[in-house]
């Protein structure tokens, strides 16, 4: 782990070339970890992705800079506006975050959990939600630092638990 002088963060421009081309190999990066999967993306995947999020009003995406001594990415995290009909306002969906091995428990994570945090208190969000793999102990612990918990109504109904149906 590296202790980087200064994290900088920097809203994503989708059809600018450096920042696209940052975010396709951060997430490729992500994906290639075991917490994303083992895999490397697909080519069509890194070839349409930023396109498509530029086409999309509530996607919204972070990277963290550092000097080494030229400008490097370090993290990045895609966020997504959705609503709560339970309040009746918006809320942000952190839908990836990635942090470069080198620079984990360096506080690139935090940096980048306080900027979609300022976006979503800019767009009025009633809250931020994400989702951790019950095994990635490390990130749940900075999600908590940062002031996640799990989710549920009701201590009796239990804690809510992710779902999904591939189509």
């Amino acid at each position: 782990m590296r202790q980087p002088e200064a994290v900088r963060i920097h809203p994503v421009d989708y059809r600018a070339a450096q920042d696209a081309a940052d975010v396709r190999a951060m997430l490729d990066l992500y994906a290639r970890d075991p917490m994303g999967g083992g895999d490397a993306l697909d080519a069509d995947v890194l070839g349409r992705l930023c396109g498509d999020l530029a086409a999309r009003a509530d996607a919204f995406s972070f990277l963290a800079y550092v000097d080494t001594p030229h400008l490097k990415a370090v993290g990045l995290i895609n966020c997504f506006e959705g609503y709560s009909t339970f309040k009746a306002r918006p809320l942000l969906n952190i839908h990836d975050i990635v942090v470069h091995p080198d620079y984990r428990s360096a506080g690139v994570g935090q940096a980048l959990l306080g900027a979609a945090q300022d976006l979503a208190r800019s767009r009025a969000c009633c809250k931020l939600t994400l989702e951790v793999l019950s095994c990635n102990t490390v990130a749940a612990r900075s999600y908590a630092r940062f002031g996640f918990a799990a989710y549920q109504l009701d201590p009796a109904a239990g804690q809510a638990v992710l779902m999904q149906k591939w189509l």
